[in-house]
């Protein structure tokens, strides 16, 4: 066994058992390089690689500032590949295993309120074409919950407007079904009937739903632009992307009594502990009325 033989193997068992993503493969992959290159700067066989040699190696990582977040997607990387190992190369232990992640700090994260996202709406100048489908990819954002690769990704042949529903690629190429809000089903159906048809869409972009004016699929880096330009449009001090909208969609649901395990499924999380965050959200609001209403505040 050797470093090449390993890394090449491993990419075909992300890709074809694990059906990842190719970011998801390329952020595993990189993790093996980070190894193989500190043990072949110590002169270590992939055979030779043991528990504490892997202590080791995160400790020289730590060195370079990298985050707790980043050290424990480090080590989980790792315990994959040396599982990944056990299976393909008979290797007898994963000396992963037995090494402890770092303890994280579960980050609330940022919302806006009704009030701001509709400050953020009304800023957009509906007079062109580009605005009408802004307001529909903004009311798509906070209406659905979509992250914004689902966005860009959105294909007309996955919209089932009839049953108020859309099918939408999310996270290591899984699909799920996505109900769609009153207001984003309605200003959906204003772009595809009165904005689309006009724009000369260019060979290979026919089906997906939201293009530039030049013919072509949305990229991530413009939905980005849009949003910080509505923004300072606005006058909104906070920092905001399209995730912001997402965690606003999540976080107002649960505010009005919406089930958390639904929510799971709206947001296409695997895990629920990753949606319960969602409740923490929930109760800085509840602590806020306290403070605001309680006479005894």
């Amino acid at each position: 066994m050797n470093w090449e033989n390993a890394k090449r193997d491993f990419k075909r068992y992300l890709q074809l058992e694990r059906n990842l993503s190719p970011n998801s493969i390329h952020a595993y992959l990189n993790d093996v390089h980070k190894l193989e290159v500190y043990c072949g700067y110590k002169d270590i066989a992939i055979s030779q690689i043991n528990t504490r040699i892997l202590q080791l190696f995160l400790i020289y990582m730590s060195e370079f500032g990298i985050s707790a977040h980043t050290q424990a997607r480090l080590l989980s990387g790792l315990k994959t590949f040396f599982g990944f190992l056990q299976i393909e190369y008979d290797r007898k232990d994963n000396p992963a295993e037995l090494i402890e992640s770092p303890r994280l700090s579960r980050k609330i994260p940022g919302v806006l309120s009704l009030i701001e996202i509709e400050a953020l709406i009304d800023a957009i100048d509906l007079s062109t074409n580009e605005g009408m489908r802004n307001k529909a990819i903004i009311e798509m954002l906070y209406g659905s919950g979509l992250r914004v690769s689902e966005l860009v990704g959105l294909k007309i042949s996955n919209l089932f407007l009839d049953v108020e529903f859309i099918k939408v690629e999310g996270k290591g190429s899984k699909e799920r079904l996505v109900p769609i809000g009153q207001q984003a089903m309605k200003f959906l159906n204003i772009y595809l009937e009165q904005i689309r048809p006009h724009i000369q869409v260019q060979h290979g972009h026919e089906d997906f739903v939201f293009l530039n004016r030049r013919g072509k699929q949305l990229t991530r880096v413009m939905i980005f632009i849009i949003i910080k330009d509505l923004a300072r449009k606005s006058g909104l001090q906070k920092s905001i992307s399209p995730h912001t909208f997402r965690h606003s969609f999540a976080s107002h649901l649960i505010e009005g009594g919406a089930d958390l395990r639904a929510v799971q499924d709206m947001l296409g999380h695997e895990s629920i502990t990753t949606t319960e965050i969602y409740t923490h959200v929930d109760k800085e609001y509840l602590q806020s009325i306290i403070t605001q209403f309680h006479p005894r505040s």
